[in-house]
């Protein structure tokens, strides 16, 4: 009989309505029915393409025997960390504050008034048994003992955020130094930074890319480069049908932990999409239209919206799609281009992966081969996709996450100016979160089938749908993008302030949790603080208006220590510090013939970092960067303005791009 957890919008919840655990979703009603029962609640936290919360629910979870003693002795939550942020940042500061690391499955005691006493990640079985009864007995017979253990973790993970600590202030001097911190992390024979686990670095990155275009930095530029290529070539991309895997598990990149997750592959389609306008990489260019492609390709949900994931195992089976052996590889094309397959993309006898399998890597420079080369590894490519998707493919989490798209937004929008590629797709999905996730003038995080969820949108989701919005106002020229970016900045400001200049996560009006979540570090996804001083700052260079550049500047003061001591951590707000201390430049780009316009490329290809670039005809209504800017003697001008200060217009590509240079 399914449990509680059938009604659920989240395919991870859905996962386990068939358990015999009887499972509570996360409510007011399942803390209730813990103090009503004099127990003890369990939260277990995980997403719908962990392959270890897979692992543990078919060991512990579907077991007769462990579901009764969850279900004898506690209330047990089941919570998705993608619909929750907010529950899974409380709880992760206080499993890592207790056990020194943090991860998924999360599995945390808590006392009925939701005070975690004793975290975890992923336990065996028969550990999990063991801690089950140790945990029954402590609360039968040292109640005061744990709930006084309780308090005392609630007050120091209160005490951990870094609300009303010091501030350092945003110059070229302080992202210098990060950026001379990421140089000596940097793996010089990998790429990337630090050891296995190796996670795509995608912000640091992108600010990366930055600093070099403002300070010509040749090193910046080269540990991107370096980087970009392992990754590229490594086995955490699809060398068959592009998109990057979550991790690799080495330092190598060659075996990655499967699952797409949507926000990666947005970050990293503008590192590769950046990448190729500074440098004219076709390598770069290649892996950024196969990305794009993945996004709109395998994540289109049928209702509108990009899927959050692809999981990490098929059938129970992790890389049971994705790996191959050299048998296999003669098996889809032939004896010959199955040996010829193998030596290009590594296939041993040994194996790379499990049971003499390997997961595909691209062992040579293919991209620059002589034609018949590229031909016949395309051939190949088509070959081999072709019979992989004979085999069974891994589940698909279809829920809608605001802030994962409006980082595939701005990705998407990027990618459509520099390319001259179509500009539906951000556009769409632009539309998808106005006319759905939009309630109330509140934003939702999540929506499933056309459907929008209960969950309150966080601050990450805010900015980054700001951000985004401000992307596709650049994009079309339509005001109304400005207008509802602007109107989630308001909200944020309004709900989501500290008072002393920081930003809490959630909303001073949202559900109370044991503690009010405040985290500046980026994590797999920019930090909610930096995503929403990316649209600060992007809307204040696009409407004029001072006061919105004010507050970016103040919330990035309090992450300026983080920046500089910790700059791993904080990749996404120093790209938008990079923006600040650049100008960041505004470009409005009079012209009657926006589509074709050289001026219009010229601009968008040589534009300083964080530069904001609108393009119409002269005071195009909604559009305050085009008011006051005509043509000039009948030909198309180009505005260049500073921190709302401008030069004269220009008229040729060739003074644009000196402008910019200088």
């Amino acid at each position: 009989m399914a449990n509680r957890l059938a009604g659920a919008t989240s395919p991870y919840l859905l996962q386990h309505q068939d358990n015999p655990v009887d499972w509570w979703p996360w409510s007011d009603e399942a803390f209730a029915e813990a103090r009503r029962r004099d127990v003890p609640v369990l939260i277990s936290v995980g997403y719908a393409a962990c392959h270890w919360c897979h692992v543990m629910a078919h060991e512990s979870f579907e077991d007769e025997a462990v579901a009764r003693l969850m279900n004898d002795g506690f209330v047990a939550i089941k919570v998705d960390r993608e619909e929750r942020p907010d529950v899974d940042a409380v709880y992760m500061t206080a499993t890592q504050a207790m056990t020194g690391q943090g991860g998924w499955p999360m599995t945390v005691f808590a006392t009925p008034a939701g005070e975690p006493f004793f975290c975890g990640t992923y336990f065996p079985k028969a550990s999990f048994t063991r801690l089950l009864d140790s945990v029954t007995t402590a609360w039968r017979d040292q109640r005061d003992a744990v709930i006084t253990q309780g308090s005392a973790v609630v007050q120091a993970i209160g005490g951990a955020q870094l609300v009303g600590g010091p501030t350092t202030p945003i110059s070229p001097e302080l992202l210098d130094t990060a950026a001379a911190s990421l140089a000596k992390e940097h793996d010089p024979s990998y790429g990337g930074f630090g050891g296995a686990p190796k996670f795509p670095p995608h912000m640091d990155l992108l600010f990366l890319l930055r600093h070099h275009q403002r300070t010509g930095a040749e090193a910046d530029l080269e540990i991107v480069r370096h980087t970009a290529e392992q990754m590229a070539r490594g086995g955490i991309y699809d060398q068959l049908a592009g998109g990057f895997a979550r991790y690799a598990v080495d330092t190598t990149w060659t075996v990655p932990h499967f699952e797409k997750m949507l926000y990666d592959n947005a970050l990293l389609l503008r590192v590769y999409t950046q990448l190729w306008r500074l440098t004219d990489d076709p390598f770069a260019r290649r892996i950024a239209d196969e990305t794009a492609a993945f996004l709109l390709r395998d994540l289109a949900t049928p209702a509108g919206g990009l899927a959050s994931a692809l999981d990490a195992d098929t059938d129970g089976t992790e890389g049971l799609t994705y790996a191959w052996t050299p048998a296999q590889l003669r098996e889809a094309l032939g004896d010959e281009d199955g040996d010829w397959a193998a030596d290009l993309f590594r296939v041993t006898t040994k194996g790379t992966f499990e049971h003499g399998s390997s997961v595909l890597v691209l062992a040579r420079d293919i991209d620059a081969a002589a034609p018949e080369l590229v031909a016949r590894w395309q051939d190949v490519r088509s070959r081999l996709l072709a019979a992989r998707n004979e085999r069974p493919q891994p589940a698909r989490d279809d829920k809608v996450v605001a802030s994962w798209n409006g980082l595939a937004i701005t990705a998407l929008a990027e990618y459509a100016q520099l390319t001259g590629s179509s500009p539906d797709p951000a556009v769409h999905l632009a539309s998808v979160l106005a006319d759905r996730h939009l309630v109330d003038d509140r934003l939702r995080r999540v929506s499933r089938n056309g459907v929008v969820g209960a969950p309150d949108g966080v601050l990450e989701d805010y900015g980054t749908v700001a951000e985004a919005f401000c992307a596709v106002h650049q994009l079309t020229g339509d005001g109304q993008w400005l207008v509802r970016a602007g109107a989630l900045l308001d909200v944020a400001l309004d709900h989501f302030a500290t008072g002393s200049g920081g930003l809490y996560d959630t909303a001073d009006d949202a559900e109370k949790l044991v503690t009010r979540p405040a985290d500046p570090t980026d994590n797999a996804t920019p930090s909610g603080l930096a995503a929403l001083c990316a649209g600060l700052v992007a809307y204040a260079a696009l409407s004029g208006e001072t006061r919105y550049r004010e507050a970016a500047d103040a919330a990035l003061e309090t992450v300026g220590p983080l920046i500089e001591g910790h700059a791993r951590f904080a990749g996404y707000s120093a790209t938008v510090a990079e923006a600040v201390v650049a100008g960041p430049y505004e470009i409005a780009i009079a012209t009657n013939a926006p589509a074709t316009d050289p001026l219009v490329a010229a601009a968008h290809r040589h534009a300083p970092p964080g530069t904001v670039v609108v393009v119409g005809e002269p005071d195009r209504p909604g559009v305050p960067l085009l008011a006051d800017r005509p043509l000039i003697n009948g030909a198309s001008a180009a505005f260049v303005c500073r921190g709302f200060v401008c030069d004269r217009p220009v008229t040729t590509p060739e003074e644009l791009v000196d402008r910019l240079s200088s």
